[in-house]
């Protein structure tokens, strides 16, 4: 199956982020044509131009905040008038604790003063934002009775948080991983689980991939601490999850439905 996505139609939403376009690149190199879904309509478009070179599949550049139905509405329009099927749904647009908060208090990481706006918009964008996204286009799998959505969750929708994990080296304990993220990631378990169960009679398959913390940008003694909290002895490289996104897109797991697949270097079994 050296194609194994070839003439599928693929939507990734958040598709600029880091994990995002190596979604994109994994899809369309497995065959798929991609929607590159994110709020910046340039950067879609390039990104998605970048794509149909590197990689010879059709693309499509769509601008859309997934909180908004009408929006989602008017790319599915876009997408069955330019490829007339949908086939696959990547859920990977979320909020996370890198978003800045205005409202700073005295310290709005700690559960104790986290802004309850914060943690509402959270919900909304990461569950509220999946729940319009499968809606929408899973609507439109569950009519041609194919498809497959996976919901990317986190490690942190399994276990809490280690906040020892976020300690600078003087022990002083500047941010702490909010309530919001693992609350919105364990909700699209639930909500995947729901999915496969109601759409399994329309073939559509309904899973979540929960990935582990990747390494970008984070401090030495972060990188260095959670690779000690992990088996493997290292965070993910962003390409880590190319295989299982494409897995469980494709028809290597067709017989799949309502599951978590934990992609985390060990992280959870300790």
């Amino acid at each position: 199956m050296d194609l194994p996505l070839s003439g599928k139609v693929a939507i990734v939403t958040g598709a600029l982020g880091l994990l995002g376009r190596q979604h994109c690149q994994s899809l369309a190199r497995a065959g798929a044509h991609v929607v590159v879904l994110d709020l910046d309509a340039a950067a879609c478009e390039r990104f998605a131009r970048e794509l149909e070179r590197d990689e010879q599949v059709q693309c499509l550049a769509a601008a859309a905040d997934i909180v908004s139905k009408q929006a989602l509405e008017a790319v599915r329009a876009r997408i069955l008038e330019r490829f007339g099927h949908i086939d696959v749904l990547i859920n990977n647009a979320a909020l996370d604790d890198k978003v800045p908060a205005e409202d700073a208090g005295p310290n709005p990481r700690s559960f104790e003063h986290y802004p309850e706006a914060l943690f509402r918009r959270t919900l909304e964008v990461n569950v509220t934002g999946t729940f319009l996204t499968c809606q929408v286009f899973g609507s439109s799998m569950a009519e041609q009775r194919s498809g497959s959505i996976v919901n990317v969750a986190s490690t942190y929708a399994l276990v809490g948080p280690d906040q020892r994990l976020y300690r600078e080296p003087d022990r002083a304990q500047r941010f702490f991983k909010s309530a919001a993220y693992p609350t919105s990631k364990g909700a699209l378990l639930a909500l995947t689980r729901f999915l496969a169960s109601y759409w399994g009679p329309s073939q559509v398959r309904v899973n979540a991939l929960c990935p582990g913390g990747v390494q970008v940008d984070q401090p030495e003694h972060f990188v260095r601490a959670y690779a000690e909290r992990t088996p493997l002895g290292r965070m993910a490289q962003p390409d880590d999850y190319q295989g299982a996104v494409v897995f469980l897109a494709s028809d290597a797991s067709r017989y799949m439905t309502g599951a978590t697949l934990v992609v985390d270097g060990g992280f959870t079994a300790w």
